[in-house]
């Protein structure tokens, strides 16, 4: 199979994992937010601040080694995996002893027990990150798609039954160990690999080469991402950070659908061609031409609805995150950039030039948090969206001295997304002008009309606008969509 057809299968079916978990966890996360309340949410998302860091540690980035590794066998992932167990029990046990000490510092005695329940997960990680990094060698992701969604709803129904019961914040940490333990037993029970300890310290100096650099950009990109979460429940409190927390999760639903799914493709297919620089070039526009096409109009979307979607879907207890989501959304446009770099960089080997940038971008971040925390939840917003204005360029200035390109091959690259998100973006100005009065007496009306005139005019405008650079894409949908109807109709 080529590398463009197996990027298209992996795309498809990541996308088809991916697409199935995100409706699930946003139908769940629905159901949670009207039985739970924020302060629920504040607290698991601090806790998941430590978690995170423990699941970096226990992985070592050497999966990704053993993704881009021209050759690896059973005996190389069984190293591995022996280091990825080794490191969790030990850092299992620290966090165990350690979990009264940052109870105290959050002044919240629960953060102990739940600290110590949560980092239970991280014992079962190995077992199953091991044997998704074989799947993603494989570039077998219609296996792992299956296994993740199904794990997805078992998870998201447990989650739910426990917090109808009445159990708090638990029904979050609990769901998440039961999630973990149900995607191990599939895992294990559909993948060929078979785990053991294998103590070939000559592998794992090999792949830890490697995955050191990886881990030390994880952690860096990690602490980018979560440490303002710590900053926000240790100066705001649990509340502030879970609608904070609500707002960012929402505005990042079309980056997570997308970017989850073509990272791990697309990282492969750089890593067999990373000796050829027109080739990597080629996939990198690629990455963001599509990206800009296929996420800019649900970020367009979600900063005209904002409001009356909390409102009706959340509850009037939520509405106060619309305003920082309608900021946050903003920030898609520079995340569409931001990754594809960081994957050219990994695939490139560009892991110092990129710990540079993580660290300027975390010094950036965590003083825009700080800064814009005098301004509440909006100003924290725009601060967050300032880091990403920032970060887009800079990464990309790494991408130049990397690969042979210029700016007017990004601007090439952005282009077709903008012309469709531009008329996209028209008309839902005139339905807003148009629906003004239903807005204010039957906002689900409103909500309903404004998703169904988007996308509708966004369909028609990607099938048949004459864009050279999708329009093969586009002819491939069309096709699609004719034997769907073809299909419809003999039925």
């Amino acid at each position: 199979m080529s590398i463009g057809k197996s990027i298209r299968s992996g795309v498809k079916w990541l996308m088809v994992g991916t697409v199935g978990m995100r409706l699930m966890e946003f139908a769940f996360g629905v159901i949670l937010a009207r039985l739970l309340v924020p302060a629920d949410f504040g607290m698991i998302v601090t806790i998941q601040v430590f978690t995170g860091f423990v699941g970096m540690l226990t992985s070592g980035g050497m999966g990704q080694s053993l993704i881009r590794a021209k050759e690896a066998d059973e005996n190389d992932f069984n190293a591995v995996f022996t280091m990825q167990l080794g490191l969790g029990i030990l850092v299992y046990l620290a966090f165990y002893f350690s979990a009264p000490w940052i109870a105290s510092f959050f002044d919240t005695p629960l953060y102990a027990d739940l600290i110590r329940v949560s980092t239970l997960v991280f014992l079962m990680r190995p077992f199953a990150f091991m044997r998704r990094s074989w799947l993603n060698r494989e570039m077998d992701f219609k296996m792992r798609s299956m296994i993740e969604l199904v794990a997805a709803i078992l998870t998201g129904i447990a989650s739910v039954l426990m917090a109808w019961a009445g159990m708090g914040v638990w029904s979050l940490t609990l769901s998440g160990l039961l999630g973990a333990l149900i995607t191990n037993i599939l895992l294990a029970r559909l993948t060929p690999l078979r785990l053991r300890i294998n103590l070939d310290f000559g592998i794992m100096r090999r792949h830890s080469a490697y995955g050191f650099k990886i881990t030390a950009n994880d952690f860096l990109s990690y602490l980018t991402r979560e440490g303002k979460n710590l900053i926000l429940s240790k100066l705001a409190g649990p509340a502030f950070l879970g609608l904070f927390n609500k707002a960012e999760s929402l505005s990042r639903i079309p980056n997570q659908l997308f970017m989850s799914a073509t990272v791990q493709p697309v990282f492969r297919a750089m890593s067999k061609v990373q000796d050829d620089l027109d080739q990597t070039k080629y996939l990198f526009y690629r990455m963001i031409t599509l990206l800009m096409v296929y996420t800019l109009p649900m970020y367009v979307g979600l900063w005209w609805v904002a409001e009356p979607f909390i409102s009706v879907v959340y509850g009037d207890k939520w509405l106060s995150v619309a305003e920082p989501m309608s900021i946050l959304v903003l920030s898609g446009f520079f995340l569409n950039i931001i990754h594809p770099c960081a994957v050219l960089l990994d695939a490139q080997n560009r892991l110092t030039q990129e710990m540079y940038a993580l660290v300027i971008r975390l010094i950036v971040t965590i003083a825009a948090c700080l800064i814009g925390l005098q301004w509440g939840l909006t100003g924290v917003a725009w601060g967050i969206l300032a880091t990403h204005v920032f970060s887009a360029g800079y990464y990309y200035v790494l991408v130049v001295r990397t690969i042979p390109t210029r700016p007017a091959d990004l601007l090439g690259a952005i282009l077709p997304g903008l012309i469709l998100n531009t008329l996209l973006y028209t008309t839902l100005a005139g339905a807003h002008l148009a629906l003004g009065d239903i807005l204010i007496s039957h906002p689900a009306l409103y909500l309903f009309l404004m998703v169904l005139a988007g996308p509708l005019v966004y369909l028609i405008a990607f099938l048949y606008l004459p864009i050279p650079a999708i329009s093969g894409e586009a002819l491939r949908w069309r096709h699609q969509l004719q034997a769907g109807l073809k299909l419809a109709q003999r039925r």
